[in-house]
């Protein structure tokens, strides 16, 4: 394989619209891979290639593709000095809907390219991909598209990702005229301008001196981009004081690359994607700023047998070590795992272990992903992303190592589903496939769960979003050919404690021979806050403060057992409780009637009497709504959010429109876009994604579990 230091696994993640296929596609094309550009909206991009991208011209699931790129190129044209750059792409979705294939793919990148509007600058979805790529510790680019469009503004771009992500946006380059007149960019390290030629689709470019309205503000912007970069290298920060012109461009871009893997700053660029400017010189700042596999740190894990902690270098010398990050089914191949190797070499052919099953696979065939399409290679080695044929039972997050050097490594956050709907088989010959239909799915999909309900017998799919589901039940019918009548969406309740309360609970069962018993005290109520904050993505805090043996210590975990299967369906109306504590700290056991399985039952059900009295509320999901509109609809558009139970949080003003930002309850959000077209004519969209649980009104609960215990036929 190629040396390491040439390789770069980044990804392209944004808001909805801000053009990360498109970028792809011209990557694709400037690399050599495809020889004709697909448009997303002709529905002939090459990552978009499932029949509902397609259609409705938006990325649903994210694609990994492989390329190279001759870096430094000058003037388009490779010379000498150039080496081949190996590139591993995720193109990711922007819908929020679609969460989990942005944090999947973050979980295994080594650097990102996160793409804003020149228009519309840092949106919703923006944020929340930031926060993916900082939970994960990915260092970033900036690309500003759609320079070429009316009311692109750079530099308010720049400023934006300061205040509203926090972060240090440094501009590498200045544009050259904006929207139709934008011609190319300032290079504010080289101190010359870039004009890129239109009749060979941008491939080639012309060097020129920096236009004289320009000159006084790019040595501004210079002078900036150096002193950020200052502290990063010492000779550097003299060089400024003395004599700021004496500062090499090569010392400049060393600067910049150490600051950018260290998350200091993030290097801003601007282009155009669909009008072939920019492209190239990101990707020529991916080469120089990006890490490669080796500037990364060492990946951790645990012995799953000791605990201990273990390392495992980007080195092909060292034990094969991998993340199986994305489960897809292939009509053609079958089950294909997709999987970032952190560590080894891996043969087609061998074996490897699966630390979660802990049973040994066969990986019968190592390919390269080209969006839908596979390329066999004989192995694969550390640093790079693949896809493999030949699990028996594989699931998103799993860890895959050599069984003799057995490691696993941390899995990746799943959000929460929030919204909920019921299906069912139309004819008795759907009812076997839909249960395979959404087995398969829910493989792929891990934010996609389903569940009975116990009282209607129905299958209840729970999901991100009114689009998932929908994009879910279009995809049994067209991959899988399963008919299903599916019900109205239902919004995903949850239960809390407000109270603490103290509760003894004792079972006794005597039916002649060996009986059951069991008997513990225990206080039980919400969690403790510094508890949460030191384990956000937990909901059950368990303390064990059993002393001088009342209990004997192998019945703990059965105690702990009953208590987080009970969490399942809580007292008001059968959801999942959330955020529970449990402290037991005293009880009794019996010798000969006591096991495992009387402490289990005893708290299962002590659950359900101290439940009832630790004040239970019911929560509901609050969702964060952005709504763009023009001024004259401004009245109407908040008078519906307000009519919504909505909360205004602020208001601002962005390309001539008004942008208006709230926290609204899901369950009053069905609906919504249909209504704000007619409310504006067509004119306002809106943006929305999760925000937080919160209890509901009283007379909301009420309404809800009612519904639930039949009192009102809904």
């Amino acid at each position: 394989m190629a040396d390491l230091k040439f390789q770069r696994n980044f990804g392209i993640a944004a808001h909805i619209d801000a053009g990360k296929t498109t970028t792809t596609e011209r990557i694709l094309r400037y690399t050599g891979m495809i020889h004709k550009i697909g448009e997303v909206h002709d529905g002939a991009a090459t990552t978009d290639w499932m029949e509902q991208e397609k259609e409705r011209g938006i990325t649903i699931t994210s694609a990994a593709v492989s390329c190279q790129w001759n870096f430094p190129t000058t003037k388009g044209k490779a010379d000498a000095n150039t080496k081949k750059y190996y590139f591993n792409i995720i193109d990711t979705p922007g819908h929020v809907d679609f969460t989990v294939e942005v944090e999947r793919s973050m979980r295994v990148l080594d650097g990102l390219i996160a793409l804003f509007s020149a228009v519309d600058g840092v949106e919703p979805q923006s944020e929340t991909v930031w926060r993916q790529a900082n939970r994960y510790n990915v260092p970033r680019i900036g690309f500003v598209n759609k320079m070429d469009r009316a009311g692109a503004d750079f530099l308010n771009v720049v400023k934006q990702v300061r205040e509203m992500l926090g972060s240090k946006a440094v501009p590498l380059q200045l544009p050259i005229g904006a929207e139709d007149d934008f011609k190319g960019v300032v290079d504010l390290i080289k101190m010359k301008g870039v004009i890129w030629h239109m009749e060979t689709e941008g491939m080639t470019f012309d060097e020129i001196e920096i236009p004289a309205d320009l000159v006084d503000e790019a040595k501004e912007w210079r002078a900036q981009l150096v002193e950020a970069v200052a502290e990063y290298d010492d000779k550097l920060l003299e060089k400024f004081f003395d004599n700021p012109d004496s500062i090499s461009e090569d010392e400049i871009h060393e600067a910049v690359r150490k600051a950018t893997i260290d998350m200091t700053i993030v290097p801003m660029l601007c282009g155009s994607s669909f009008k072939n400017k920019g492209v190239q010189t990101a990707l020529d700042a991916v080469c120089r700023y990006l890490p490669s596999p080796v500037d990364v740190e060492a990946i951790k894990g645990t012995d799953p047998n000791t605990g201990k902690e273990l390392i495992r270098k980007p080195d092909a010398k060292e034990p094969f070590a991998a993340l199986a990050f994305k489960i897809m089914t292939d009509p053609f191949v079958g089950r294909l795992a997709f999987f970032r190797c952190y560590s080894g070499h891996l043969d087609a052919g061998s074996y490897v272990l699966n630390v979660r099953s802990g049973k040994k696979e066969r990986i019968s065939r190592i390919m390269k992903m080209f969006a839908n399409k596979q390329n066999p290679i004989d192995f694969i080695e550390a640093g790079d992303i693949g896809a493999a044929v030949g699990f028996k039972e594989i699931k998103t997050g799993d860890t895959l190592c050599d069984e003799d050097h057995p490691i696993v490594l941390e899995n990746m956050f799943i959000p929460e589903p929030v919204i909920s709907l019921a299906v069912e088989p139309k004819t008795q010959a759907d009812v076997d496939k839909m249960g395979m239909a959404i087995a398969k799915l829910i493989e792929e999909d891990p934010t996609l769960r389903v569940k009975t309900d116990e009282e209607t017998g129905q299958t209840v799919l729970s999901g991100m979003g009114e689009l998932h589901l929908e994009i879910i039940v279009d995809r049994m019918k067209r991959e899988f050919k399963v008919e299903v009548n599916q019900g109205a969406p239902q919004v995903a309740y949850k239960e809390a404690f407000q109270a603490t309360v103290e509760h003894r609970e004792t079972l006794k069962k005597q039916t002649g021979g060996r009986g059951k018993f069991a008997d513990i005290i225990f206080e039980f109520g919400p969690v403790d806050a510094e508890w949460k904050t030191e384990n956000p993505d937990k909901n059950f805090q368990f303390v064990n403060d059993i002393f001088g043996g009342s209990i004997p210590r192998e019945y703990v975990p059965a105690i702990q057992k009953g208590f987080e299967q009970a969490m399942t369906n809580g007292v008001l109306a059968n959801y999942p409780v959330d955020n529970m504590k449990v402290r037991v700290f005293d009880g009794s056991f019996h010798a000969v009637d006591s096991d495992s399985m009387s402490f289990e039952l005893c708290a299962k059900a002590g659950f359900r009497e101290a439940a009832r009295k630790a004040k239970p509320v019911l929560l509901e999901p609050i969702m964060r709504v952005e709504v763009v509109t023009p001024d004259q609809y401004m009245g109407d558009v908040t008078g519906d959010l307000n009519r919504r139970r909505g909360m205004l949080e602020g208001m601002d003003s962005r390309a001539g429109a008004q942008v208006i930002k709230a926290k609204v309850p899901l369950s009053e959000m069905f609906g919504y876009v249909t209504q704000l077209r007619s409310l504006s004519s067509g004119r306002a969209s809106s943006t929305m994604e999760f925000s937080h649980y919160s209890p509901a009104p009283s007379g909301i609960a009420e309404e809800v579990i009612a519904k639930v215990k039949g009192k009102v036929n809904a």
